[in-house]
Formats: structure tokens, sequence, C-alpha cells
């Protein structure tokens, strides 16, 4: 995790980072706990000098996308976040564009086990009581802003 801060004519002010481990239980597989990204933000905020974090005016994030973050109903993680660089729903997505054959056209891509659909699936299929319990489906990017004030419920 990154913390950059700017001043008012966009020059770096402060950078700062907290280091995350990527799980790869399973050849192909590649996961995050979501929980480790916010208590990384927080490590990254708070090694930046106090007295420039004092300055703060504004707070804008970018994250990775096309992840499968699956939370419950209070907003709790039910397992690891699916990342952008999975691999593991190459059969769903053969079986996602055999289910909609214009799916190519409707989205203009063709399915790719990086994206969030297939993920879904996979999960459905090899995980059906998390598929069950999965209140809100965030892309990576969206947890840390989302989840410690409960907005992902909003």
């Amino acid at each position: 995790m990154k913390a950059v801060l700017l001043d008012e004519r966009g020059a770096i002010a402060a950078q700062t980072s907290a280091g995350l481990e990527v799980s790869r239980p399973t050849p192909g597989f590649s996961e995050q706990d979501p929980r480790h990204w916010w208590q990384a933000t927080v490590r990254a905020v708070q090694a930046v000098p106090q007295g420039v974090r004092a300055a703060i005016r504004a707070v804008g994030l970018s994250g990775q996308m096309h992840g499968a973050t699956l939370l419950d109903a209070h907003d709790r993680p039910l397992r690891p976040a699916i990342l952008w660089n999975d691999g593991r729903s190459a059969e769903e997505c053969v079986e996602l564009e055999r289910r909609e054959p214009a799916a190519r056209s409707i989205t203009g891509n063709i399915m790719m086990p990086g994206f969030t659909a297939p993920k879904l699936l996979w999960v459905a299929r090899h995980e059906p009581d998390v598929f069950r319990r999965t209140a809100h489906v965030l892309l990576p990017k969206d947890y840390v802003p989302a989840v410690p004030d409960g907005r992902a419920r909003q």
C-alpha cells in the first residue's frame, strides 16, 4: 500500500508505503486478505510525518481492479479476495460465453479469468456456502474506502 501526499501545486510532499503479501495457495491462484489492505493503509498513513499529515486537505484513492472481494451482510470478508491475476476461472469463462453467445459484443471484451463475473461463477461452483452468504461484491479498490465506515451497505 502506498501513501503519496501532494501539495497544492501537485508536487510530492511525502511518500510512504506498507508491504502486502499475495497468497498463492494453488498454482494459478492469487489472493489477498482484504483486512490486510486496511491495515496496510493505516500503517502507510501513520508513516507520513505528523507535520505533513496535519496539512492534509483532501484524500484521493486508487487501487487494483477486477478482483472479487466478497462480503457478508455485515461487511466482513467471507474469504480472501480473488485478485485480477488469478487464473482459476478459465473454465467459467468458457461457460459464460457458452451461456451468452453475444457476451463479446455486449461487453466489448472477451471473457477472461481476470474479470469478476467468472470469479463469481467459480465461487458459486466451488464454494457454494460462501456464495450463498455473499451480500456485497466489491472490486479490491473499493474495500478500503467503503468498509471501515459501513458504506458497502449503501
